[in-house]
């Protein structure tokens, strides 16, 4: 027998259930302009009603648990990027059309990330992807039929970009046949996709402590990233949003100062100033003479270059980005001194994190069109073991973590607890009167 929900549960199912549908209806939507290749800062990004934190509020609520059930229905009620990871052609063209649809009837606009590029993750926890190139290709242009003359934004591949095939092993690339192929797809992805009316298309570049300034402008550039909106920064990673917005600052105006900026530093990624270096520091040694990736305070080099050797380049002619802030809002994890002999993996469900920056177009930052949560708060970034040799549970949980992309409510709980600032309800979650 089914137990009897308590009038005082009843609101919170209501604004789990209601997620995404109490918004303004399509009669306002079709008042505003249409999205064409930009961003708008008054976008609305649409609110699955059926995620896994919806789901959860229910059976939160099933269970009589009222602070876990108002927890999920909060989560709930904030959009989130829907990943499209395989399937056939076919299948892919039905589904983005179905979403892109419902998002229009509720004036609201999806946020897709295209996540199967072959030789996903070097095969790793998230490995996957199409078979070929060829298989990738029909999969992508399937993607933007799909999508047609509806509104979407798109983040292209995730890590594709940062973590070429080259990059995976000595061994896995020895011809750069791969990584020629990897670099071929995401071209014709951003082709294929920028064909439609009204995409708007972010080119996956990593995150602030991967490549450095040079490297990500110079593989963007080799992605045709200027035929995209740009390029996309912390997907499925925890750094805050202070730095993240400086990187992507330094990797626009790399990209200027290498394409647009004066004739001798035309193909010069490679001159940019860094996260990790710049020529303008002492570079002697001295505490806080040089740049150090982990201390912000130390980027002062850095943009010491930019401003010596770029100045404040035309705004219409750098390329903005979008920055992933569902799990940045208590920054990267850092643990103690010693605790592990190797890579701790700080990037792989990280303990005591918490929900960053809402969802929003309005960012008021000059180069950042959106924050977003791309990937989805509470799901598991693989089976971490920290690297502890023989081991497979994770010792900062005690337990096998849940593989990578599945739902883990309990760490959905954390970072709901742990959010900066504080999580509410979404702006349109509440029961209109």
């Amino acid at each position: 027998m089914r137990p009897r929900i308590p009038r005082p549960l009843v609101p919170v199912a209501l604004a789990a259930l209601l997620t995404g549908l109490a918004v303004p209806g399509q009669a306002q939507a079709q008042d505003r302009p249409a999205t064409g290749h930009t961003l708008p800062a008054d976008t609305r990004f649409y609110v699955d009603p059926d995620s896994d934190a919806a789901k959860q509020a229910v059976r939160y609520l099933l269970e009589h648990d009222l602070a876990g059930a108002t927890a999920m229905a909060k989560l709930a009620s904030w959009p989130e990027a829907d990943w499209f990871t395989g399937g056939t052609p076919a299948e892919v063209e039905a589904r983005a059309r179905t979403l892109v649809r419902r998002a229009a009837r509720t004036g609201t606009v999806p946020v897709i990330v295209a996540y199967n590029v072959p030789l996903r993750d070097c095969s790793q926890y998230s490995s996957g992807g199409a078979q070929s190139d060829t298989e990738y290709r029909a999969w992508i242009s399937a993607l933007a039929r799909g999508i047609g003359k509806g509104k979407a934004v798109i983040v292209l591949e995730p890590d594709a970009l940062a973590n070429l095939p080259s990059d995976c092993s000595p061994d896995t690339d020895p011809t750069g046949a791969l990584t020629a192929g990897r670099i071929a797809d995401l071209r014709h992805g951003i082709d294929a996709l920028e064909q439609q009316p009204n995409t708007v298309v972010y080119l996956d570049a990593g995150n602030s402590h991967w490549q450095s300034v040079g490297n990500a402008a110079k593989r963007l550039l080799d992605a045709g990233v200027e035929r995209a909106q740009g390029f996309s920064l912390n997907v499925s990673n925890f750094f805050a949003t202070g730095p993240s917005d400086r990187y992507g600052t330094w990797v626009s105006n790399c990209l200027w100062f290498a394409t647009k900026g004066p004739e001798y530093a035309r193909g010069h990624t490679d001159w940019c100033a860094s996260q990790y270096y710049s020529p303008a520091a002492p570079n002697d040694g001295q505490p806080g003479n040089s740049v150090n990736a982990d201390d912000p305070s130390t980027w002062h080099w850095t943009d010491q270059w930019f401003q010596q050797n770029v100045g404040t380049p035309p705004t219409n002619e750098l390329t903005h980005f979008v920055v992933d802030t569902g799990r940045n809002g208590q920054g990267a994890w850092t643990p103690p001194p010693g605790k592990y002999a190797g890579d701790p993996q700080t990037w792989c469900n990280p303990p005591g994190r918490g929900i960053g920056d809402r969802p929003t177009a309005a960012t008021g930052t000059p180069l950042v069109d959106a924050y977003l949560w791309i990937k989805t708060v509470g799901q598991s970034d693989g089976e971490c073991n920290r690297n502890v040799p023989g081991g497979t549970v994770d010792p900062e949980y005690g337990i096998v973590d849940p593989a990578a992309g599945a739902w883990w409510p309990e760490q959905a709980m954390t970072l709901v607890r742990n959010a900066n600032p504080p999580l509410t309800f979404g702006p349109f979650a509440r029961p209109r009167g």
